[in-house]
């Protein structure tokens, strides 16, 4: 297909979105364009990358991250650990507002991470598990207990953990309040057409209101990175998130548009169903077979074919770069006659496994590697295109085999772990459970220092190697790329889309 008439194709697949949106653009928007269609809009349940895009300007954090991984200020003006780490007492800013209209105080910190721990479909929990209560000290004082100490509550609270909604919109929604939430950051929610666009307008009450110069946010969701990159150039999008990496060279190239790299915290893999309903399938019973699947992957080819050589191929929760990367485990290469002797441990000649994969085209071109490289070990492997909301929920509930998706990553190595592995985690797709893991990750937890700690991630990681509930593949980069007169924008590590400061040149 020529380019022309892809970009025709695309205008017409987004219902004649430059025509409905020319007037927008006209009262400061900013048109983002995201890899999927968000799931859910409550911080308590979502559990999707492109999610977080749209709550980062929708709902403030009891902290943030800035772009060099630290930890900064945002609700809580400051922060404080007892002397043995089993408490934390934080101190609210005092002029931060729900869109609503009510305060953000210390009794809506303790009814959000009440919440959390205890509504139905929370996704918190894991993430806070530590917490064994919230005290209201003051109107602007909250003191958080822990059972035990917790290195990592900190960076969980820069994320989701921390995102407040509106108590008084929280009880009279429950669960459906993604339908229309209500939070306190610098963007209020306007309307969502599923598989459309989601808008935000600026929220005037807010305490930095001056520090965002946009008027509206709209987001759209477009799985394919050609159509995202079309509509950027072709004027329909300020902002696209996870561009090609094929694509860097020409974009950069075009004067009109930047580019902006960062990179990443997490990781991409394949999850198997250990036990769940899937899991009567020797790739789910049988590690050696998964051990197999590990083996017969070129993960350097991967990055070449699909990511320009630009993703750092991986085999673990952290990068090769990360300081709690276990050197002793290095990336393994391609071994074809390994994967068959394990097969033959294992027992079987031949596994067929059905792998759902997102609709975006990077990973439905890796799933394709991998196919073509597991059947050469007697893997036969179906490729199930899924729409990405459709397979959170499957993946939810346990009805897989296996699915490629991935974590975006977190600024403490804990939440790179725990959240996804530990024993009925909310995030557990793989229905995964070894107690041993269990015990060393709690103790890691209440590790401060950092050598020390890493003795720990070490003993997890040696189990997660023989155990493989997910075989690791890469580690990419987040790319953005913007129209030209964008300007301001300091992606962090954690590749997710801060507004602050970012406006358009006249």
């Amino acid at each position: 297909m020529k380019p022309m008439h892809l970009a025709l194709a695309a205008t017409l697949a987004l219902g004649g979105f430059a025509a409905a949106m020319a007037p927008a653009a006209a009262q400061n928007t900013l048109r983002i364009g995201l890899q999927d269609d968000p799931d859910t809009l409550d911080p308590v349940s979502n559990w999707s990358f492109v999610g977080r895009h749209v709550l980062q300007s929708l709902c403030d954090k009891i902290v943030d991250i800035d772009e060099n991984g630290q930890i900064i200020p945002m609700l809580a003006a400051s922060w404080e650990w007892n002397a043995d780490s089993t408490a934390l007492t934080l101190k609210l800013r005092p002029d931060a507002v729900f869109h609503d209209g009510t305060k953000v105080d210390a009794a809506a910190i303790k009814y959000n991470l009440d919440r959390e721990l205890t509504i139905k479909i929370s996704r918190r929990k894991a993430e806070i598990s530590a917490i064994s209560s919230v005290d209201v000290v003051d109107p602007l004082t909250v003191k958080i207990n822990l059972k035990e100490p917790s290195v990592p509550l900190l960076a969980a609270l820069s994320d989701r953990a921390g995102m407040m909604i509106s108590p008084k919109a929280g009880e009279a929604l429950g669960e459906k309040f993604t339908d229309a939430p209500v939070c306190s950051g610098p963007y209020k929610f306007v309307e969502r057409v599923t598989q459309d666009r989601i808008v935000l307008d600026k929220f005037p009450q807010y305490y930095a209101a001056d520090k965002f110069s946009f008027d509206r946010l709209i987001y759209r969701g477009m799985p394919d990175s050609n159509v995202r990159l079309l509509n950027l150039r072709s004027g329909q999008l300020d902002l696209i998130e996870r561009m090609a990496a094929t694509d860097v060279k020409a974009v950069k190239a075009d004067k009109g548009f930047t580019v902006v790299p960062v990179v990443g915290l997490g990781y991409y893999g394949i999850t198997f169903d250990i036990n769940g309903e899937g899991a009567d399938l020797d790739a789910g019973k049988k590690e050696l077979v998964r051990q197999a699947f590990s083996l017969a992957i070129d993960r350097e080819a991967i990055s070449n074919v699909v990511f320009d050589g630009q993703a750092s191929i991986g085999n673990q929760p952290f990068p090769p770069t990360s300081p709690y990367y276990d050197k002793k485990f290095p990336v393994p290469p391609r071994d074809v006659a390994a994967a068959k002797k394990k097969m033959a441990e294992a027992g079987v000649k031949t596994v067929n496994l059905e792998l759902l994969v997102p609709t975006d085209a990077e990973r439905q071109q890796v799933a394709q590697l991998v196919q073509a490289m597991v059947a050469e070990v007697g893997i036969t492997m179906t490729i199930k295109p899924t729409e990405l909301m459709t397979l959170l929920d499957i993946a939810r509930q346990g009805k897989f085999e296996a699915h490629l998706v991935g974590w975006s990553g977190r600024v403490d190595p804990d939440l790179n772990i725990t959240p996804m592995l530990a024993c009925g985690a909310s995030g557990n797709d793989a229905k995964y459970c070894n107690k041993d893991l269990d015990g060393i990750l709690t103790k890691a937890r209440s590790i401060g220092d950092a050598a020390t700690r890493k003795v720990e991630y070490d003993k997890a990681n040696a189990i997660l190697q023989k155990d493989l509930p997910i075989v690791y593949l890469y580690h990419s980069q987040w790319i953005f790329a913007h129209n030209a007169k964008i300007t301001g924008m300091k992606p962090a590590p954690d590749g997710i889309i801060r507004l602050s400061g970012v406006k358009r040149a006249n």
